[in-house]
């Protein structure tokens, strides 16, 4: 598996475990998972134009 792979499913599993409704970060707001989401999101954009 390449490097890429593993990294994007890493914050997909942060990006889950930062949702709001869970209890643990039920305080924290959308901020966390608004940036997890944000890197995920250039992430794809950069894996799907073949610049990463």
């Amino acid at each position: 598996m390449p490097i890429t792979t593993i990294i994007i499913i890493v914050l997909i599993l942060v990006l889950i475990g930062a949702v709001p409704a869970w209890p643990h970060s039920r305080s924290w707001g959308y901020g966390p998972s608004g940036i997890v989401g944000v890197v995920l999101v250039v992430l794809l954009v950069l894996l799907l134009m073949g610049r990463l």
